[in-house]
């Protein structure tokens, strides 16, 4: 699973968990390894430059996603990207206190939520919402586990 990670803000960040999560998370989802995601941590700006184009929406936002390609959509022989998770740290370290969580902690949980996302969830209504949410934490945990097992 080839994951990747430009860092275009100031704020610190463990960029190697996030690394690992993120592989974590692609393989208990069964994406196939040849896939390649990148995970963009931008500014404030940035992120309110995106949401504005893409979303047609106002201001920051913590996360967003742009899949690309499907996960066995591809032929074998052509390079495969699922697509581009845009994190903003400066704004999950703003809401982070909102949800009894770490600045760290909440940027996981934005990951993972972003990464889903790719791969075709939605939070559109309450029960994708309670499915999406509730896979997140699964995954969290899961992870959390793993790293503690090493």
């Amino acid at each position: 699973m080839a994951v990747y990670l430009a860092d275009e803000q100031a704020d610190a960040v463990d960029a190697e968990d996030l690394l690992d999560l993120a592989r974590y998370v692609l393989a208990s989802q069964r994406v196939p390894p040849e896939m390649e995601v990148a995970l963009l941590l931008v500014d404030r700006d940035t992120i309110a430059q995106l949401n504005a184009t893409h979303m047609g929406r106002t201001g920051p936002t913590d996360v967003l996603a742009f899949p690309i390609d499907e996960p066995g959509e591809t032929p074998p022989d052509v390079p495969s990207v699922l697509g581009d998770v845009v994190l903003c740290p400066a704004i999950a370290t703003e809401q982070a206190p909102r949800f009894d969580r770490s600045a760290h902690e909440e940027l996981r949980l934005l990951t993972v939520h972003g990464l889903l996302h790719l791969l075709g969830m939605d939070h559109a209504n309450s029960e994708e919402e309670r499915e999406m949410f509730a896979l997140t934490d699964r995954l969290l945990a899961a992870h959390a586990d793993a790293v503690a097992g090493r």
